[in-house]
C-alpha cells in the first residue's frame, strides 16, 4: 500500500505502560467513546512475551482493537496495540516497525514512539504516562510538548507500579496528574475542542465497573468480540462486575489465568 500524508491529521494518543498497565488501560477505555475522531495507541514495553492485549481490550471498548502491523495505517476511533519486541514508528500516516534497539535491560519503546509521533505527527498529540517499571517515554515528554502536544501522568496513588508515572512527573514536562478515569476525561476535551462537562453518576459507575470486571477465571476468548456491557458510551446498564485482579508483574498483559489466592492476598503473579 502506497505511503500518504494524512490531509487533516486528527488526534493521536499514546498510552505507554508496563507493570500494573492493564488496570489503567481498561479504567481508560471504559470512559472513553468510541466516536471521538481520536487514534488510540497502547505502547506496552514487554521483554520476553507475547502481548495479549488485542484479546483482552475489546471487551472494555467498541472501538476496533488491532494489533499493529507493518504498513498498517493510522485509523481514529481504533485502539492500536504495539507488538512485542519491536520498536514502533509513524511515517506518512503508517506503522513502522523495526527490531527493538534496546534488546537488553528495561525497553525504551515508548520513547523511541513518542519521538517518532513528534516528528512525524502534524495533528494533536496527546502522551499518557500509566504505572509501569522504570522511567520508558520521560526521555521523550519535552519534545511532545515542543510541538504543542499534551502531556499526562497517571496519579501516584492509583497505579500498581509508580515508577514510571514518577520518572514522567520528574521530568518537568508533565501538564496533567491524574487517575485514569479523569485521563479519559481530559482526552475528551481535548479531541472536543471544549469542555465536556461532568460525567454523569451511571458513567462514573459504568467507568468503575469495567475495572471491576477484569476477571481471573475468565480467559481472553470468552468475551472476544463482544463489547462490554460495562462500557458507559455503548450499553448504559451495568456489566456484572466481579473480583478485581491485582496485576503488578512486568509483563502482566500475558498473565496466565490468576489463582483465588494471589487475589486473596493482592500478591502479584509472578513479581520480578
Amino acid at each position: 500500500m502506497t505511503a500518504r500524508r494524512i490531509e487533516k491529521p486528527f488526534t493521536v494518543v499514546c498510552i505507554g505502560g508496563s507493570a500494573g498497565g492493564l488496570d489503567a488501560y481498561v479504567r481508560l477505555l471504559s470512559c472513553l467513546p468510541p466516536d471521538m475522531g481520536v487514534a488510540i495507541i497502547i505502547v506496552n514495553h514487554l521483554r520476553t512475551v507475547v502481548t495479549r492485549l488485542h484479546e483482552i481490550l475489546p471487551r472494555y471498548t467498541t472501538m476496533p482493537v488491532e494489533l499493529i502491523t507493518e504498513g498498517l495505517i493510522l485509523r481514529p476511533d481504533h485502539v492500536f496495540i504495539i507488538p512485542e519486541k519491536r520498536d514502533l514508528h509513524v511515517l506518512d500516516g503508517q506503522f513502522r516497525l523495526k527490531p527493538i534497539s534496546k534488546p537488553r535491560g528495561w525497553p525504551d519503546v515508548i520513547t523511541v514512539f513518542l519521538r517518532s509521533l513528534a516528528a512525524h505527527w502534524s495533528g494533536k498529540l496527546i502522551a499518557v504516562i500509566v504505572s509501569g517499571y522504570d522511567g520508558d517515554g520521560a526521555a521523550a515528554l519535552c519534545e511532545i510538548r515542543e510541538v504543542g502536544g499534551t502531556t499526562i501522568a497517571q496519579r501516584l496513588d492509583t497505579a500498581k507500579q509508580a515508577d514510571m508515572p514518577q520518572s514522567a512527573i520528574e521530568s518537568g514536562c508533565i501538564d496533567f496528574v491524574l487517575a485514569p478515569e479523569d485521563i479519559a476525561k481530559q482526552i475528551r476535551e481535548i479531541a472536543a475542542g471544549t469542555p465536556v462537562g461532568e460525567a454523569t453518576e451511571a458513567e462514573v459507575g459504568a467507568c468503575a465497573a469495567g475495572a471491576a470486571s477484569l476477571t481471573c477465571g475468565t480467559r481472553p476468548d470468552a468475551a472476544k468480540g463482544s463489547p462490554s456491557r460495562s462500557h458507559p458510551f455503548a450499553l448504559r446498564s451495568g456489566g456484572n462486575s466481579t473480583r478485581s485482579t491485582s496485576l503488578g508483574r512486568h509483563d502482566d498483559d500475558a498473565l496466565p489465568l490468576c489463582k483465588k489466592s494471589e487475589l486473596d492476598r493482592g500478591n502479584p503473579m509472578g513479581r520480578r
